[in-house]
């Protein structure tokens, strides 16, 4: 059969899903802050207004060439599309579900919700801060945590001076809450 009925792979156009953020858990909503909403579009658009229009050009060059089969610079363009289309479908999903969610404009509680920034101190007296954040923006080097990671799901709904017990692999951690605020996280 000629290549120009076949797929190199067939899970690839199927396959929605990115690697890169886990999976939103069925009936929950998709909570963001601004600054991880805008995060989102402007990779979309980046994605949309400058690699693929590039990457079509190429694309276009390389079967000007000829000889498909062995051309590289189209193999590698066509696989690249697929992964920009991919990304492009993965971020459209993303934000056409996402609840956006301000935290600099929620009045001050001393109660842990989503977009709060919290200080916990461990029993060994070391003080960590984490921002509660959308699934789409952790980062952990920058102190973001999912609001449905263990740690978050532990602190929410607990008020400043509370004590949290939080598993993890290593056994249960308490963590005591010494400072809740609400600010843009950018």
């Amino acid at each position: 059969m000629s290549k120009a009925f076949t797929r190199e792979n067939d899970q690839d156009d199927d396959e929605d899903q990115d690697a890169s953020a886990p999976p939103l858990p069925a009936g929950l909503k998709n909570y963001i802050t601004p600054g991880g909403f805008k995060r989102l579009k402007d990779e979309a658009l980046h994605l949309l207004d400058k690699e693929r229009p590039e990457l079509v050009k190429v694309i276009h060059w390389a079967t000007s060439n000829g000889d498909r089969s062995e051309n590289a610079d189209y193999i590698y363009g066509k696989r690249r599309l697929r992964e920009i289309d991919r990304r492009i479908r993965f971020l459209t999903k993303q934000m056409d579900v996402a609840v956006v969610v301000d935290p600099a404009s929620r009045e001050d509680t001393d109660q842990v919700f989503f977009g709060a920034t919290v200080t916990v101190m461990a029993r060994d007296g070391t003080e960590k801060t984490y921002s509660i954040v959308g699934i789409d923006e952790t980062d952990l080097s920058r102190g973001r945590i999912s609001w449905i990671s263990p740690l978050a799901k532990a602190l929410i709904k607990a008020r400043d001076g509370d004590t949290v017990t939080v598993r993890t692999p290593g056994g249960d951690e308490s963590l005591e809450i010494v400072g809740v605020e609400y600010k843009a996280i950018d």
